[in-house]
C-alpha cells in the first residue's frame, strides 16, 4: 500500500491511498481541512464532504497530473519507476511545479 498526502495552496487536504482491493485507490479529507467551509475542494469531482472516495482506477483528477507521451518515458527512465505505474510516476513528479493549486507529497513512515 501507498500513501502520499495532498494539498491545496500548500495546505493538508487529505489523502490519497493505493492498495490491492477491489477498489485500489481512495481518498479522503481530513476533519480539520473539511470542517472549515471556506476550503476548496479539489475538483469539482470529489466535493468537500466527508464521504470516501473509492475506484478501481487512479482518480481522474489526478491521473491528470501525470505527464503524457516522451515526457512520461522521459520521467520513467529517469526516476526508474515502470511507465505504467501512474501513481508511482505521480509521487515524484508532482510535488512541485504543479498546473494549478494541488501538489502531491508522499507520506513519510
Amino acid at each position: 500500500m501507498r500513501e502520499c498526502e495532498v494539498y491545496i495552496h500548500d495546505k493538508l487536504a487529505g489523502k490519497l491511498t493505493e492498495s490491492d482491493n477491489p477498489f485500489g485507490y481512495r481518498f479522503e479529507y481530513y476533519d480539520e481541512y473539511f470542517r472549515n467551509s471556506e476550503n476548496p475542494p479539489i475538483c469539482l469531482s470529489m466535493p468537500l464532504n466527508q464521504q470516501v472516495y473509492e475506484s478501481p482506477h487512479l482518480f481522474p483528477f489526478f491521473f491528470n497530473m501525470l505527464s503524457e507521451g516522451n515526457n512520461r518515458e522521459m520521467h520513467a527512465a529517469i526516476l526508474g519507476i515502470d511507465r505504467e505505474d501512474d501513481f508511482g510516476i505521480m509521487l515524484a513528479t508532482a510535488q512541485n511545479d504543479t498546473i494549478g493549486a494541488v501538489t502531491i507529497r508522499p507520506i513519510q513512515k
